[in-house]
């Protein structure tokens, strides 16, 4: 990582090099907390003179931080993304002052990173941020709302990241806004505090005339325990499909703690849906550890549009246990200041990603077509996808930094070395619940391995708010498995294969057990394979490697126009001519490059598209041990 490591943890990683530090920090702590020497908060104050300008302004006071010079940050990083975002870009204007609003000397260190001295124990910061975008990373504000994602936000100090933090709102003149956040709430309405810079920054809040709407669900472990579930809901539709959507929320939550066991004990007692559905919104969702974000140019007036939206809740809602609790070692403590790489992404995203879908199934938010058309979607790209060739699902997630939402002008050739780890992890999910279920009669699921995960890591990982003390290691992830499923040699070779290998599942058999059949859409068939073209037949983007078109030297920027002698004027007309061949038939293919006219030859391949239908569809009868496995895969946990 690149320059200064901002440590989330009051707990450092085991090393019996540190215990006499360690030591020594809780002896002065414990002394300074008798002596009645707490430090004083961070004080953030935030306004917003002209929201209709987008833009808000922040006044913050770091008090009683020694004579040193004080290092102020903003964040280049955020919780649940992988890439560098430079929010200090959108800084419209910032100063300093020192004790009784001296003047002070600043040097800047970085583009987001001010060294301040001279300040008297006591540094302010006064800036103006402007931001409009408003989605699970940015900053928004408007009209209408305030839409903050901390580290967007807010700056901070290095060597004060154990410092609680006091957040106080004053809203726009003549508006009535109200909060929702994470963050912990105090006897005034609009002034909320953390416990230290981590969960601060891990902490969004949404400020606007949302509506709002709670629901309590008891705990299957300690019906005593209810927690509350906040939804609070921006958007401009009014009651309109508000009703159905918040009951959809629930029935999401319902379903989800099963797959765990018990709630994480959130530290306010609550957790907070935080949905902006605006015209103006980027569709995206972030995870946060007592909350989520969910944005989207949607409504909720319309069943179809509320489905949609509901693979975001589930998929977050996991993420409360998988990655907020249940973390790798590879994440924790999370880096403001630099892209975090990690090789456990398949794990903590693409199984979120699995269940996600599959609680809606649970649920009954969703038919069990549209569940089967997404594990066919999500099994075709791993099965057929050319990045396969170069990297393992451990390699695919530590390109999260140049993947997630990361920005670029120049081109890439992702198209055929880069395969998600939401979608590899997903279908390694699949295959491995399918497997478990195989191998045990139905008594061990993937269910019981992140139950077992939770309680080795999520459960005794709780401590200090925003921090995880107890992250795993690909091999604790493996042994893990290994007691789960009763047999560590399974695990040991499922790793080996699928996760650090490149193999893939034999999700034929697998999903026979079901009664779902895996089969080719046009058996004998042959094809070109993906067309990747764009207007007037040129090829958009690179070819697929291995594919019949990239073996034949045809790539980016080609424009076809010919196929065995007859001219082609559509993508329809390639693939019906290439449809009426054979696989391994060599035919003559015209195209134009640089405004000459040229021809290769092409060896078409057998067309590798396939569905996934239930046994029923084709006029056989599932067996009663089938059926019995799909109830138990797909049923409901109520």
């Amino acid at each position: 990582m690149i320059g200064r490591r901002v440590r989330r943890t009051v707990t450092p990683r085991p090393d019996s090099t540190l215990w006499p530090a360690v030591i020594v920090a809780a002896f002065c702590l414990c002394i300074s907390t008798l002596a009645g020497q707490a430090p004083p908060s961070v004080e953030y104050r935030l306004s917003f003179p002209a929201p209709q300008h987008r833009w808000l302004a922040v006044d913050v006071r770091f008090d009683g931080v020694g004579e040193a010079p004080l290092h102020v940050r903003m964040s280049s990083a955020s919780p649940g993304r992988y890439a560098r975002h430079e929010f200090a870009k959108n800084l419209i204007e910032i100063s300093f002052t020192g004790s009784d609003d001296a003047a002070v000397e600043v040097v800047r260190r970085g583009p987001a990173h001010w060294e301040v001295a001279g300040h008297g124990g006591e540094v302010r910061a006064r800036y103006r941020l402007f931001g409009d975008r408003t989605d699970g990373t940015y900053l928004a504000v408007d009209a209408t709302h305030a839409h903050m994602n901390a580290p967007a936000t807010l700056l901070w100090a290095e060597g004060l990241e154990e410092r609680a933090a006091r957040v106080t709102l004053t809203p726009p003149d003549g508006e009535a806004w109200s909060v929702a956040t994470q963050l912990f709430p105090t006897g005034d309405p609009l002034t909320y505090t953390a416990p230290n810079l981590a969960y601060l920054l891990d902490s969004p809040i949404e400020f606007s005339d949302f509506t709002l709407r709670t629901f309590t669900v008891p705990d299957p472990a300690d019906p005593a325990h209810r927690p509350t579930f906040r939804v609070a809901v921006h958007h401009a539709g009014g009651e309109a499909g508000l009703a159905e959507y918040v009951a959809a929320v629930e029935s999401v939550v319902r379903e989800t703690v099963p797959i765990f066991g018990e709630f994480p004990r959130f530290e306010t007692g609550t957790y907070t849906f935080i949905a902006d559905y605006l015209p103006a919104a980027s569709g995206d969702a972030m995870e946060h550890r007592n909350s989520t974000v969910l944005t989207a140019p949607a409504g909720l007036d319309g069943a179809g549009s509320r489905t949609r939206l509901l693979g975001s809740v589930s998929h977050e809602f996991v993420h409360a246990w998988n990655v907020e609790r249940i973390r790798p070692h590879s994440l924790e403590p999370f880096d403001f200041t630099a892209a975090n790489v990690s090789g456990d992404l398949w794990l903590a995203e693409g199984f979120t990603n699995y269940y996600g879908a599959l609680i809606l199934q649970r649920a009954g938010l969703v038919g069990a077509g549209a569940t089967l058309a997404r594990f066919e979607r999500v099994i075709d790209t791993v099965v057929n996808g050319a990045g396969r060739q170069f990297r393992s699902v451990v390699e695919m997630s530590r390109m999260a930094p140049f993947t997630d939402a990361a920005t670029a002008i120049d081109p890439t050739n992702f198209e055929n070395t880069f395969i998600s780890y939401y979608v590899w992890g997903e279908a390694i999910a699949l295959g491995l619940d399918l497997a478990l279920r195989e191998r045990t009669g139905g008594r061990v699921t993937l269910d019981d391995y992140m139950q077992a995960l939770w309680e080795r890591f999520g459960r005794t990982g709780a401590g200090v708010p925003g921090v995880v003390t107890t992250p795993y290691t690909p091999a604790d992830a493996e042994a893990v498995l290994g007691r789960a499923a009763g047999d560590p040699a399974f695990a040991r070779e499922f790793f080996a294969r699928y996760i650090d290998g490149r193999e893939v599942v034999d999700y034929v058999r697998l999903l026979e057990q079901a009664g779902i059949v895996m089969r080719a859409v046009a058996p004998g068939r042959a094809a070109l394979g993906a067309l990747p073209l764009g207007g007037g037949m040129r090829v958009a983007r690179s070819t697929g490697y291995g594919s019949p078109l990239h073996a034949a030297g045809i790539d980016r920027d080609d424009v076809i126009t010919s196929f065995d002698g007859r001219r082609v004027t559509s993508g329809s007309d390639l693939r019906r001519l290439a449809g009426s061949k054979r696989p391994g038939d060599r035919v003559r293919l015209g195209f134009r490059r640089l405004g000459r006219d040229l021809e290769t030859t092409v060896t078409l391949a057998a067309d590798n598209r396939f569905e996934l239908v239930l046994l029923e569809s084709t006029g056989a009868t599932p067996s009663p041990g089938q059926m019995s496995f799909r109830r138990a895969w797909l049923g409901s946990r109520q």
